[in-house]
């Protein structure tokens, strides 16, 4: 007999949900594709500014992406039971977890934005800098305009009501680009025009899914009485549970990447650019993989909510197989149409080049181990198993992703693109540890609620 869970999560029911979420991820990289791109007239200098500074941001947006997952599953799972009002209790303790950590990061950035620059990458050159530090200070503005989207985003994915997000992202894609439009071509602003179109942009995603969730119509989930400000130990306790390890999982994951940078910086501006390019137009492909990687978190947490650990074995193999066939897909169209959409972003001949390489070898590695490393472990997050996630990532990351990027590429030669090999390596180490840990089963003896 067909479990609930099954029953909810058919074929018809995960296209309701995991559509708008490919939408919502792919309107998502529109916002960095655009400012790249409107930013690249001005030129490889500014590129390269912001693209630093997109570094920054990313470790910092994984950071309020990570609480809000950890609450997310502990919604999901009330949810699962049928118990709206500690679901309710929950929804209220990410925004105010969210919100008062970006309120701590704002100050830091706001005040420490030259110094933090200086740290992370060293000397850079006098236009490069001058950007970076421009982008960075307005940027930081709107962190507490993310943390609360982000919150409210995963709120509304907790429910499975996707739809609300993507209509969200669209709107904020139109903002950003009609800003961009004005701010950059029409107004000359450069990257001080790129970075206000964001900020403003964020703040109204923000506000939107904020209100929609304090009114009588936020669908599953409300946060009515939140202007009552009061924290709930035992709640937030249980979000940290899992906030915390995918926290730190994910900035140890982005502080290695900023580390490896470095490693462009030391090759020239135009390998800066390169990379930033590349970067853009590789996570185009890891879109469908962030959009199945939320949807499992989703769909796992309700199910083991219920406590049916049937239909979380089902549905997340079932979930990683499709996982495999859009990355292939994905990866498939950006080596078909790598040099048309290169052609886009201005770049010198000898950064398109360079550019092309890394992309080359992202289309390869990332369709063979991307699902089971990145989007197997939601399930396992699921489950309250992330400390195991936290151990194996942080790991492999600094003994492969990092470590061989700088032997590969200073010791053996192999230049920038060494970055891209070490990132393959670091896929499939951790392929390899979830994929194990999945099949012995332990994760089913966790408890989250």
């Amino acid at each position: 007999m067909t479990s609930p869970m099954m029953k909810q999560w058919n074929n018809p029911g995960l296209i309701r949900l995991l559509g708008p979420l490919l939408l919502e991820q792919v309107l998502g990289v529109t916002i960095g594709l655009a400012d790249m791109a409107m930013v690249g007239a001005v030129g490889e200098f500014a590129v390269s500014g912001v693209s630093l500074v997109d570094a920054i941001t990313m470790l910092i947006t994984t950071l309020f992406a990570a609480l809000a997952a950890g609450g997310s599953v502990v919604v999901s799972q009330y949810l699962g039971r049928g118990d709206k009002q500690n679901a309710d209790n929950g929804a209220k303790q990410i925004v105010y977890v969210n919100v008062l950590f970006s309120l701590i990061i704002t100050a830091l950035a706001l005040i420490f934005h030259r110094g933090i620059l200086r740290l992370i990458y060293g000397a850079i050159g006098g236009d490069v800098r001058d950007a970076a530090e421009t982008y960075f200070w307005i940027s930081a503005l709107g962190y507490p305009f993310l943390a609360l989207y982000t919150a409210g985003a995963a709120l509304f994915r907790s429910t499975g009501t996707t739809r609300v997000t993507m209509l969200t992202a669209l709107m904020v894609n139109v903002l950003n680009i009609g800003g961009n439009a004005v701010l950059i071509l029409g107004l000359g602003l450069g990257v001080t025009g790129a970075a206000i179109s964001t900020l403003a942009s964020r703040a109204a995603a923000a506000i939107t899914l904020t209100a929609l969730l304090l009114s009588a119509r936020s669908p599953g989930l409300s946060l009515a009485g939140a202007r009552r400000f009061r924290l709930d130990p035992l709640m937030i306790r249980r979000i940290l549970r899992i906030g915390i390890p995918g926290g730190l999982e994910n900035s140890m994951f982005q502080i290695g990447k900023i580390m490896v940078s470095r490693i462009f910086t030391a090759f020239g501006t135009g390998a800066i650019a390169a990379n930033a390019v590349a970067g853009v137009i590789s996570s185009f492909a890891y879109m469908p993989g962030n959009a199945f990687s939320l949807g499992i978190l989703t769909v796992i947490s309700r199910c083991l909510g219920a406590q049916d650990y049937e239909a979380a074995r089902y549905l997340t193999g079932k979930l990683v197989k499709m996982t495999y066939l859009v990355l292939f897909a994905a990866n498939a169209l950006i080596f078909l149409c790598m040099n048309p959409i290169l052609g886009l972003f201005h770049l010198s001949p000898e950064a398109s080049a360079l550019a092309r390489l890394f992309l080359q070898v992202h289309c390869i590695a990332s369709p063979l181990a991307w699902p089971l490393s990145f989007a197997l472990p939601s399930a396992l997050r699921s489950a309250g198993d992330a400390r195991y996630c936290m151990i194996v990532a942080v790991v492999s990351m600094w003994t492969v992703r990092v470590s061989a990027s700088y032997l590969l590429a200073y010791t053996l030669g192999f230049g920038p693109v060494s970055v891209w090999y070490a990132m393959a390596g670091d896929f499939v180490a951790r392929s390899v540890c979830y994929t194990r840990r999945w099949m012995k089963g332990g994760w089913e003896n966790k408890r989250v609620i």
